[in-house]
């Protein structure tokens, strides 16, 4: 294991703030937590301006979450609720690509556009995840079934070499 991922515990606080103010306008957060999103968004890129390929192990669930918060609340200026909503959805779609896909990476990508957001997980695996009735639902069924009712809309498409799972939320544009 090399020492050069960042996981480097008490050298966090080294880092020169950079001035611009970001930092402090955590709001739903405490502000730790909004420090862990930008570093993220440095360590694994931005996932609105390209796709951003992360290993399949579960801890990059918490680099997901991060990175939808940080977009969703910061770059695309939307609630906390939303953002909320958003991070949990990331959530399931990532633990169903990480447990199902045996894949070795999956790729988080992020958009916007006029009154709705847009978050797609890509994995290579083209088994189709299902959506289960409630009552047989275990821990492992629940992801769709929050998927289904958090977002809008939602979907898979399968690609030449495995699928998109996506999900869309209405956004009231100011």
């Amino acid at each position: 294991m090399g020492g050069h991922d960042g996981g480097m515990a008490g050298l966090e606080g080294i880092e020169q703030p950079r001035g611009d103010g970001r930092v402090t306008a955590a709001r739903w957060s405490p502000a730790v937590e909004d420090e862990h999103a930008l570093k993220a968004l440095e360590l694994f890129g931005n996932p609105t301006e390209a796709e951003v390929p992360l290993p399949s192990r579960p801890e990059s669930a918490a680099a997901a979450r991060r990175l939808t918060q940080v977009i969703v609340l910061r770059q695309w200026g939307l609630t906390p609720k939303m953002t909320e909503d958003a991070v949990l959805l990331v959530s399931e779609l990532v633990g169903n690509a990480v447990r199902h896909t045996g894949a070795r990476v999956f790729g988080l990508r992020m958009r916007r556009r006029r009154g709705w957001i847009r978050v797609e997980v890509r994995d290579p695996s083209r088994g189709l995840p299902c959506l289960m009735p409630v009552q047989e639902m275990d821990i492992s069924g629940r992801g769709l079934f929050l998927v289904d009712k958090l977002s809008d809309r939602w979907g898979v498409d399968l690609l030449p070499r495995g699928k998109t799972t996506w999900f869309e939320m209405r956004v009231a544009d100011r």
